[in-house]
């Protein structure tokens, strides 16, 4: 789970790297085009590729450190800004019809730039790029001045519009991720005081009580003998019924509820982006029959999030049989971890059966059945 949002965030990058250098590509075509045309000298199609290899190997990395924060305008994003500022003064004067020219170069920089912008600054920013890059444009070619504004407004609010959004779902997915694990870290943390709390109500008040009795029959055992032993004999008892309350305790803690697991695995694979299908029938099952399927569909559900990439999880229980079958199977070699051979030896001590590996059909099952 904890690889999702970086693997989202990669996903997010090679997606925008891959536009941006095909957009960049479509640039040098343009350029090839022109050149051979004679729409520009030769000298001014090597100034133009070499103004896109500054933009488009700056871009990528613009994009990176944009999408950890708001970062402040940096000395890359000036060059790039530059090097786009000196491709589109190169355009032709007589441009090729149904050819684009790289106007979209600005507007490709100014949706970057609005990553490090505040939403003001680029509405104003961008105002400016397309009213200039617009009328240098309709200055150099004479185009109507309707057919060239509309098309780079557009371009340059669907662009920005576009850049904004990615990230924002990145950040989106980042911040719930970031919200999961700390809500995870508290639960721990309620859990710990709470177990710290409960120990200290079982055994501080008798563990104060032996104390004091053992000293005191520490000082009675050269003056009074009967009575130092009926003092450790008390310190006896009392250790007996702190041990007895401890393992009690530990004993609450071990038992789990069938149905509240079965919900809790429900939240967890659906919040892990898992459809989960539950069909249970536990009428009849006694309490450690319940007991132990809630362990097995604990660690089922632990080892569907670790070790699969499922998109579809079912869940049944029928005469106390689970069964849970998921189709994350990766094709590596199935291997037991600590925690199924923990399940299998559990089960086998109350008289039960477990087993868990792929299927012909490409999933993976794990069947667990129990004593009704």
């Amino acid at each position: 789970m904890a690889a999702r949002p970086e693997t989202a965030r990669k996903i997010l990058l090679y997606w925008m790297d891959a536009a941006v250098m095909l957009m960049g590509v479509m640039f040098v075509v343009i350029t090839v085009i022109y050149l051979v045309d004679g729409r520009i000298s030769t000298l001014n199609a090597v100034a133009v590729l070499v103004c896109l290899v500054g933009c488009f190997s700056l871009f990528p990395s613009l994009l990176r450190d944009a999408y950890e924060a708001r970062p402040r305008p940096t000395p890359k994003l000036v060059a790039a800004g530059a090097f786009a500022a000196v491709a589109v003064a190169l355009v032709p004067r007589r441009p090729l019809e149904g050819v684009p020219g790289w106007l979209e170069i600005g507007v490709l920089w100014l949706s970057i730039a609005a990553l490090y912008l505040p939403l003001a600054v680029t509405l104003c920013l961008g105002a400016a790029v397309v009213a200039l890059v617009s009328g240098y444009a309709i200055a150099v070619t004479g185009e109507p001045w309707l057919r060239v504004l509309l098309p780079e407004t557009l371009s340059a609010v669907l662009l920005t519009a576009a850049m904004l959004v990615w990230r924002w779902i990145w950040w989106t997915i980042r911040d719930a991720h970031d919200g999961k694990e700390a809500k995870a870290r508290l639960a721990v943390s309620e859990e710990r005081l709470r177990f710290a709390r409960d120990l200290h109500d079982l055994l501080g008040h008798s563990l104060s009580v032996i104390t004091l009795k053992s000293e005191l029959a520490a000082k009675l055992a050269t003056k009074d003998a009967g009575r130092a032993a009926a003092e450790m004999a008390q310190v006896h008892r009392l250790a007996g019924e702190s041990l007895a309350e401890v393992q009690q305790a530990v004993h609450g803690y071990q038992v789990l509820d069938l149905d509240e697991e079965l919900a809790g695995a429900r939240v967890a694979l659906e919040a892990a982006g898992a459809r989960c299908l539950i069909e249970a029938r536990t009428d009849g099952l006694s309490p450690a029959a319940r007991t132990l399927l809630a362990w097995a569909v604990r660690e089922g559900t632990t080892n569907v999030l670790k070790h699969s990439a499922a998109t579809r999880c079912a869940i049944t229980i029928d005469g106390g049989v689970l069964e849970m079958v998921n189709d994350g199977v990766d094709g590596r070699p199935s291997t037991s971890g600590s925690g199924l051979r923990g399940l299998s030896e559990r089960l086998a001590t109350a008289g039960g059966s477990f087993s868990a590996r792929p299927t012909p059909a490409g999933e993976f099952l794990l069947r667990a059945a129990v004593p009704a």
